[in-house]
């Protein structure tokens, strides 16, 4: 049975940022639609807010801590293959050193590394869990720190890389907004619309929804446009359960809690395209919205000049006059000015009715015939001359046409790119290293710029075959030492282009059955040690049987079983002591805990036959 999980993280008072408005009404907005609407349980659907209280003995303060044990709890307890998981965060996000990090309740930006949520250790973890995961991120860009740079780069090429499907509200190089009259952040407000009026029920949905949803909401708030980014491995994805998608939710109007209307009178405006001389009305504008005079409204001038900076250069304002008014004809009466014009009289009528149909007669005929005189001169014209005139144009068009390298150009023998392959080939050299995956990929990167042919080719497909054979090994030895996430990270550096390519993903999908038994076997280990109390022998035996419960062969086994030697032993010092003070009944009692296969096992019976003597 598939379950729903949901984590929603929405942080507005930060401890080293501006506090946020809406982060916090993001998250519970979110939690009220997957719980109520969206068929999601209560008790799978968690809350990580500045104010939400604990759960059980469990504190929902999104802390670092926090944040990353809940996932890791989930993820070894929990989640089973298949789930369906959202994961959402509304809050601040920082990039450094070229790496995107998720800012806790007390992320700090002097001190990113030590309390930043790194984005690639979590979503690696996410998809080790092997669970139907969707991660929606509405990140708020810091400026004016030394933190302000293009968050959110790094997290498109890991979703891509790992396949894990992603919405980011924005593109890197805009900053996310809220709204205080919508009382969320534009992403969110998109994202809550989408859901709540059926539009939503494949992820392609959802993503065509939010990005058409998104600059119009920019543009009627008067704010910069932001456009939210999707990576998707399959358009056909469902993330809402089954039954939802079947039943089909409801396509009402979005609720208050999401757009608020105004008391304010609205106003329509017509904007025709100039290039394609179409008419567009636009949403209707509220005075509140736009600080015009109310002289200009009641003279119906044009607001080009009060437009937003976002509306397309090529729509041009015809009017701005309030909605009844455009629903009714303007009156006709003429002014007193005008009482004595010539169209005012029959016989003015009727002379200026039949020099305009003259007018239009002769201009009609004349372009007839220009037409056809056109069109007969053109007849004449030989083809050669039409194909000349069009290679003519064309290359007036193109003043540099691209050239095709010649024979001489890739040459082995070409010294100027013999020379050029050569620095290609040092500067990879110089990347190369024995520990770090991403240089060796970065060198290969710059290897394979040597195209087949060229100077130094062989050279640089051999380093080529080299280096990716050192990332292999650097992921295997990561691997031995149930670093999984790293191991994973370096294999997917492999390219399907490279020898070593199928054997890097079958090693990828062993290594994540590997790192999710590892997990669970590690939960187990700690839930032993939990049941230790020193002294007690009896909690060194409950201790062995839960230990016990680790499969052989599995990862961690070879560390349970040193636990349990180690504790057996344990057992049998017991016994020791207390045959030391002449207690050898309870010496005797003590050592028949020491269980069977154990290291100390043996020794336990033979101390049991000796005090039994005694």
């Amino acid at each position: 049975m598939v379950n729903n999980w949901a984590i929603a993280i929405g942080i507005n008072e930060y401890q080293f940022f501006q506090p946020l408005g809406c982060a916090k009404a993001d998250a519970e907005g979110l939690k009220d639609f997957l719980t109520i609407e969206g068929g999601f349980s209560q008790q799978q659907c968690l809350l990580m807010t500045d104010t939400s209280p604990r759960m059980g003995d469990r504190s929902m303060n999104p802390t670092k801590e926090n944040i990353l044990l809940l996932i890791e709890d989930l993820a070894a307890g929990c989640w089973q293959k298949q789930d369906r998981v959202w994961f959402f965060f509304s809050g601040y996000g920082v990039s450094y050193n070229g790496q995107d990090y998720l800012m806790p309740v007390s992320g700090n930006p002097s001190r990113v590394l030590e309390t930043g949520i790194e984005v690639r250790s979590l979503l690696q973890t996410l998809q080790l869990a092997a669970v139907d995961v969707l991660v929606l991120l509405d990140i708020n860009r810091v400026f004016g720190t030394q933190t302000d740079s293009l968050i959110g780069q790094e997290t498109i090429e890991l979703a891509k890389e790992l396949e894990i499907p992603t919405i980011l509200s924005c593109q890197p190089e805009q900053f996310s907004r809220e709204s205080n009259e919508l009382r969320h952040g534009f992403f969110t407000s998109a994202l809550l619309e989408a859901l709540r009026s059926g539009n939503a029920s494949t992820l392609a949905d959802l993503q065509t929804y939010v990005s058409v949803r998104i600059p119009e909401l920019c543009q009627h708030y008067w704010r910069p446009t932001q456009n939210p980014v999707t990576v998707m491995a399959s358009t056909e994805k469902v993330i809402l359960p089954i039954s939802v998608v079947k039943s089909g939710i409801p396509r009402t109007v979005p609720s208050d809690e999401i757009f608020r209307a105004k008391a304010a009178p609205k106003l329509e405006e017509k904007f025709v395209n100039t290039n394609k001389k179409e008419i567009f009305t636009l949403h209707k504008l509220e005075e509140k919205d736009v600080d015009i005079d109310s002289d200009i409204w009641e003279q119906g001038v044009g607001i080009k000049e009060a437009l937003p900076l976002s509306f397309p250069p090529s729509f041009r304002v015809l009017s701005a006059i309030p909605k009844q008014e455009l629903e009714s004809p303007p009156p006709t009466t003429p002014k007193k000015s005008e009482s004595k014009s010539v169209g005012k009289s029959p016989f003015g009528q009727q002379f200026v009715m039949w020099s305009a149909g003259s007018i239009l007669l002769l201009s009609l005929v004349t372009v007839v015939f220009l037409r056809n005189q056109t069109g007969f001169r053109k007849e004449q014209m030989p083809l050669e001359a039409n194909r000349d005139n069009a290679n003519t144009q064309v290359i007036r068009d193109i003043p540099n046409p691209p050239r095709t390298p010649t024979i001489a150009a890739i040459s082995p023998e070409n010294p100027k790119l013999k020379q050029r392959n050569q620095a290609l080939l040092e500067s990879a050299k110089n990347l190369e290293s024995e520990n770090q995956a991403s240089d060796l990929k970065e060198a290969i990167a710059i290897a394979r710029k040597i195209q087949p042919g060229e100077p130094l080719y062989e050279e640089a497909t051999a380093k080529i075959e080299t280096w990716s054979a050192k990332i292999f090994n650097l992921a295997e030895t990561r691997a031995k030492q149930k670093q999984y996430s790293n191991a994973i990270a370096a294999a997917q550096l492999i390219v399907n282009s490279e020898p070593l390519y199928p054997k890097a993903q079958a090693a990828i999908n062993q290594w994540r059955i590997e790192s999710k038994q590892y997990v669970g076997n590690k939960t187990v280990l700690e839930a032993a040690n939990a049941l230790i109390k020193s002294g007690q022998a009896s909690s060194y035996n409950r201790a062995i049987e839960v230990a016990k419960r680790v499969p052989e062969g599995e990862p961690g086994s070879d560390l349970a079983q040193k636990s349990i030697n180690i504790w057996s032993q344990k057992i049998l010092d017991l016994a020791k002591r207390r045959s030391t003070v002449g207690e050898y009944s309870s010496a005797i009692a003590t050592a028949t805990l020491v269980p069977e296969g154990t290291v100390a096992y043996k020794s336990a019976q033979q101390a049991i036959q000796k005090w039994q003597k005694k």
